[in-house]
């Protein structure tokens, strides 16, 4: 029941996030005066609509995007400027024309200053862009809510955990023969805090780790218990353990053994929690998540090829890689349902994670929006920027100012990215099925 619920929580959250973003595009257009006929959220068969004034506002059956249609998109053929119709011979030739016709074929008497394309450069590009900017919002709003309200988790000294033994090997399963854990010996308990090792102030898990390796074989912690402060002496052993790598991977010798170290052991694990931080933190945050996003967005081919392999060879997805809503929808009803951990066995922790999860999606919705090809929102840009170009350039050299830029043309280039961002998705899609990423373990 909990896993429908994240499902369900997250169709909606990307249904509102889609709506969202139309009306990004809706509401300049507007204010501009360009004529919108739709306003439509979903793709397929409509569940519902309702014309109001001039604009048909609906919902699809498919929550997987949506769109604002406007008169006049394209502009017509540069020799037929004058006309609102054209045609000409050749295939791609014709494919433009026919665009251009149906960009258009809502245009009646008096709607000709109302078409999109004689829109000031600057006008387009505040239409297209507002789409875009409204999933960046979205995704800001979110992770600033969630650092300042919430917080990061972060280990801190709070007990969670404290092992009842010291084994003497690494490879102990069971307590059975092996001495008391220093922790154990001292009186530690689950739910104390240590605030001092030593007579140092501690105010996380790494810090009291720190000093815990560092610390003489006799030690004194200082732990809040209840309200109440408490010096316990615990007496540090030196155990093996293993070494990781900087990203986390066990480290091995040249046999494929683990490394093992000698190492301070006091038996105890601090706890995971979240930790609230200020709003100047912010800015940084947000910035922080687009370019991790952005990086992604370079690596996309490769991504796609290991989950190809996983699709079909029965490889292990990359747990940084691609996924489609599917696949999103799989985690959300991991997270409601306590799967994936101590971060979500609380409601607030659910709740990051969720917010987490959807400004997460949005700010990939802005990066893959922004690529300036058509028929993408970024194409729509870069064909109004170059347009601005071109006149600012007439302009300082005194010519007349050029037409329109014609981005009819690139139509096949829009055609071919349309086809391959429907292969993609089905392939996400089949590989969120078959072998999907699995955060839980």
């Amino acid at each position: 029941m909990m896993y429908l619920l994240g499902v369900l929580l997250m169709v909606f959250g990307v249904a509102l996030s889609i709506a969202l973003h139309e009306i990004g595009h809706l509401v300049p257009a507007k204010k501009f005066g360009v004529k919108v006929t739709q306003y439509m959220v979903g793709f397929g068969p409509t569940i519902w609509s309702r014309r109001r004034g001039e604009t048909e506002y609906g919902v699809k059956a498919i929550p997987l995007g949506g769109y604002v249609r406007m008169i006049g998109m394209f502009p017509p053929r540069p020799q037929d400027q004058g006309r609102l119709r054209a045609s000409s011979t050749g295939r791609w030739s014709q494919m433009a024309d026919q665009a251009r016709a149906e960009s258009m074929e809502e245009i009646g008497p008096g709607d000709e200053d109302r078409v999109f394309y004689r829109l000031p450069v600057w006008k387009r590009i505040v239409v297209m862009f507002g789409g875009p900017l409204m999933n960046l919002a979205i995704a800001a709003v979110l992770l600033t809510g969630i650092l300042v309200i919430a917080g990061l988790p972060a280990s801190t000294a709070k007990i969670s955990a404290v092992s009842e033994c010291a084994p003497t090997e690494v490879t102990a399963t069971d307590c059975t023969g092996e001495p008391a854990s220093p922790a154990v010996s001292a009186g530690l308990q689950v739910g104390d805090v240590i605030t001092h090792v030593n007579g140092v102030a501690v105010g996380s898990w790494s810090e009291a780790t720190y000093q815990i390796q560092n610390a003489p074989e006799q030690a004194v912690f200082t732990v809040d218990r209840a309200g109440d402060s408490l010096d316990l002496q615990a007496t540090l052993v030196e155990r093996d353990r293993p070494v990781y790598n900087a990203d986390g991977t066990l480290q091995l010798d040249a046999a494929g053994e683990p490394v093992l170290e000698p190492r301070r052991f006091f038996g105890a694990s601090g706890s995971i929690e979240y930790v609230a931080q200020p709003i100047a933190e912010a800015p940084a945050f947000v910035g922080g998540a687009v370019v991790d996003t952005a990086r992604i967005f370079l690596k996309l081919p490769e991504k796609l090829v290991g989950v190809y392999q996983a699709a079909f060879g029965g490889q292990d997805r990359d747990l940084e890689g691609p996924m489609s809503v599917v696949g999103v929808g799989r985690v959300a009803g991991e997270v409601t349902d306590g799967s994936l951990g101590a971060l979500t066995e609380s409601f607030e922790g659910k709740a990051v994670m969720l917010l987490s999860l959807l400004a997460s999606l949005n700010i990939a919705l802005f990066v893959f929006n922004m690529v300036p090809l058509l028929p993408l929102d970024g194409g729509h840009i870069a064909g109004a920027l170059w347009e601005g170009v071109k006149k600012t350039w007439a302009r300082l050299r005194g010519l007349p100012e050029p037409l329109p830029v014609d981005i009819a043309k690139a139509l096949p280039v829009a055609y071919t990215v349309a086809i391959a961002l429907i292969g993609m998705t089905l392939l996400l899609v089949y590989a969120d099925l078959v072998n999907p990423i699995r955060l839980a373990g």
